[in-house]
């Protein structure tokens, strides 16, 4: 045998995945096809400027991020708790006013501080902030049914809750599931989405740092083959190198990677593009995300689905005097895929700047972006696929770092257990 338990892929779950089957005495290696750590969490350097693969957050109020990840070594950097929406007569701030008292005046002249329609969110939202395990067992249905039968329906929603979960469900047609929306929200309540200095492939670096050299890079997985059958058989792990013989073997790629190697039904995804753009001025000096909330009938402008200053939260993702913006586009969209010409244009009326000096950094296409939440939202799938195979990753819990973090930590405890 060349290990207890061989993990293909390390993504986050994955390399908790492995983490916990070490710290449980197990002999585990980890191969991954690229050249790096992180699965769908990367981060390139591109002339000095730190630019993730879509534009990602890590949420420190997450319970599993708590647990099993060192904070204080990420040194994140948060995002202020609040919205930029770009209306026709300007750029209106709608911030928390307990987390961002300062704001409080700007956002009770933006217009969105209707009693009835905070009345109507208070009704959608107030149960998961103090029972969420009573709203798992709710009965569940789409985001925008569930707004509706909350009585949701004004300017709050359509201009500033609609485009934000959007850019956040990677889902520009409110069809994911309303439970988990609504857990995801109470995480945005109770913590300040961040990014860590070094960017947000620091994350999955530090998890495989626990794992020394048990992680190896550049070996690509072209089957994963149960042997002599049973759970008491072994697992053959085929790579274009040669072939692992395991005890257990845990697919923990991608969910579309996954599903080649297992024969496990191929999950549907939702894909995104975003755009890193080298700002001379930065267009905004607060750190929010900026949404548009103009409409023609129900139908948003387009292409950007959100915006956000990087470097007014984390300086240290530019150069010294430099700004850099993200800017994302849904896939789900016929302008998912628009031209940078017509992505600047629309960022440049977003913020309400002059674009035409900006210079294009790098630019990431993203098909699996995230796994789908729609309803019915099932939190948790199997992991154990029989004859010494597992799969984990955030397609068999939810769609988010907690999601992966939590799946590839039970997983190791039932393949602990099987053995």
């Amino acid at each position: 045998m060349d290990a207890d338990v061989v993990v293909v892929g390390a993504g986050l779950a994955g390399l908790r995945c492995a983490v916990r089957l070490a710290e449980l005495g197990r002999e585990v290696l980890v191969l991954e096809s690229a050249d790096a750590v992180g699965g769908r969490i990367r981060t390139d350097v591109v002339d000095g400027f730190r630019c993730d693969r879509g534009f990602q957050v890590l949420n420190p109020a997450y319970p599993a991020v708590r647990r099993w990840v060192d904070l204080e070594s990420l040194d994140l950097k948060p995002f202020g708790a609040g919205v930029l929406v770009r209306q026709a007569d300007g750029l209106k701030v709608v911030a928390d006013p307990v987390r961002e008292p300062r704001r409080l005046a700007a956002t009770l002249r933006s217009g969105y501080a209707n009693p009835v329609e905070l009345a109507a969110l208070g009704r959608w939202a107030g149960r998961v902030m103090v029972d969420p395990k009573g709203v798992l067992a709710q009965q569940d249905c789409t985001l925008a049914e569930s707004f509706d039968r909350a009585g949701v329906t004004g300017r709050l929603r359509r201009e500033v809750l609609e485009p934000f979960l959007a850019g956040v469900l990677v889902d520009s047609h409110g069809r994911s599931s309303a439970t988990f929306t609504k857990l995801l929200v109470r995480m945005f309540a109770l913590g300040r989405p961040s990014v860590p200095a070094l960017g947000m492939q620091a994350l999955p670096r530090q998890l495989a740092e626990r794992l020394g050299d048990r992680v190896r890079l550049n070996r690509r997985v072209e089957a994963v083959v149960p042997v002599e059958g049973g759970t008491e058989g072994r697992v053959e792990v085929r790579t274009g190198e040669g072939v692992l013989s395991a005890r257990r073997a845990v697919v923990a790629t991608d969910p579309l990677g996954a599903s080649a190697l297992t024969g496990l039904p191929e999950p549907h995804v939702r894909g995104l593009v975003t755009w890193w753009f080298d700002a001379p001025e930065a267009p905004h000096a607060l750190p929010f995300v900026a949404v548009d909330g103009r409409r023609s009938g129900d139908q948003a402008p387009g292409p950007v689905w959100n915006a956000a200053v990087m470097t007014a939260a984390a300086p240290s993702y530019a150069p010294p005097a430099r700004h850099l913006v993200e800017a994302t586009c849904l896939l789900d969209r016929p302008d998912g895929d628009a031209s940078q010409a017509d992505v600047l244009r629309h960022v440049g009326e977003i913020y309400g700047c002059d674009t035409s000096g900006w210079r294009l950094v790098t630019r990431h296409r993203v098909e699996a972006a995230l796994p789908a939440m729609a309803p019915p939202l099932q939190a948790r799938s199997s992991v154990d696929l029989g004859d010494g195979v597992f799969v984990c990753g955030d397609h068999r819990d939810t769609a988010s770092i907690q999601g992966a973090l939590v799946s590839g930590h039970r997983t190791a405890e039932a393949v602990h257990a099987s053995l």
